[in-house]
């Protein structure tokens, strides 16, 4: 397979996760570079090291992707002892050279020179293509006829890039609440009138006249008395209903984490115009958000 053959998207390579020729895991693809002049990818940065803190540069030529993941021609070895090089958003033509020479690679004719004869100016990371494609896509249709032995990258110039913190709101399951129905007793007690009846023996005289035939013997009269008594029962009535609501409440609360900036300095060289003197250096973050 040819450089960069399959994979046109740069965008299908990052995050997959890159094994060398015997299998063997690399680590996962960072970053893609992408041929200044074809467009094509041709290199990418895989994390490598001690707790994947190192990034190294593999090329695409020979690799099959296969699901999510990125199977390159080369070792994990020749990976790991591949020179140093800061994976910015560029690579310069010598630093590419020493790349080819470690993997045994020929560089095609057709990249190593621009139009013209010159050296071209290397490969640009697929975030440092996209920027210059977004340049000019704004500089309109004058800029788009530009002639094609023009060298488009700008040595004097440089992005400068930072993380913004983005929150977010999610909404999880914190708990559960419910509602329970049990029987409890407990001891009533209440007053209640009682009524009885009492015998008591009443006397009134006879007077004369009044008609009542003395009869002299014995006799027995007899009363029968009565008496309430408490009686219970119970029955059961509704008395109250019940039910659970779930109501919003909204707080603030304060979150923190560490963002990345990248920061700019530049030295000026002892005897230039305006210079403060030899190793003078100034620094420039941008603005703050």
């Amino acid at each position: 397979m040819t450089q960069g053959e399959g994979f046109t998207n740069p965008d299908g390579l990052t995050g997959l996760t890159a094994y060398d020729r015997t299998g063997e895991k690399i680590g996962s693809v960072e970053q893609v570079y992408l041929d200044d002049r074809s467009g094509r990818p041709e290199w990418v940065t895989v994390k490598t090291g001690l707790f994947g803190m190192k990034q190294s540069f593999v090329p695409l030529a020979g690799a099959r992707r296969q699901d999510d993941q990125l199977h390159v021609a080369t070792t994990k070895e020749a990976v790991k002892d591949a020179p140093r090089i800061d994976a910015d958003q560029h690579i310069e033509p010598g630093e590419e050279h020493e790349l080819y020479a470690h993997y045994g690679l020929t560089r095609p004719e057709s990249t190593t020179r621009a139009a013209g004869g010159a050296p071209a100016a290397g490969m640009r990371g697929r975030e440092g293509m996209r920027e210059r494609e977004n340049m000019a896509g704004m500089a309109g249709a004058g800029a788009a006829s530009r002639s094609a032995g023009r060298d488009d990258s700008k040595s004097d110039e440089m992005i400068r890039s930072e993380e913004r913190l983005r929150v977010g709101t999610q909404e999880e399951v914190v708990g559960q609440a419910r509602l329970r129905k049990v029987v409890v007793t407990e001891d009533v007690k209440t007053s209640v009138p009682l009524s009885h009846e009492e015998v008591r023996v009443v006397r009134e005289p006879i007077r004369e006249g009044d008609g009542t035939r003395a009869n002299i013997g014995e006799a027995e009269a007899e009363v029968t008395l009565h008496a309430e008594k408490a009686v219970v029962s119970k029955e059961s009535v509704p008395v109250e209903r019940v039910r659970l609501e779930t109501e919003r409440v909204t707080e603030t609360q304060e979150v923190s984490d560490t963002v990345r900036k990248e920061q700019i300095e530049y030295d000026r060289a002892k005897g230039e115009r305006g210079a403060k003197g030899e190793g003078w250096r100034d620094r420039k973050q941008g603005p703050r958000h």
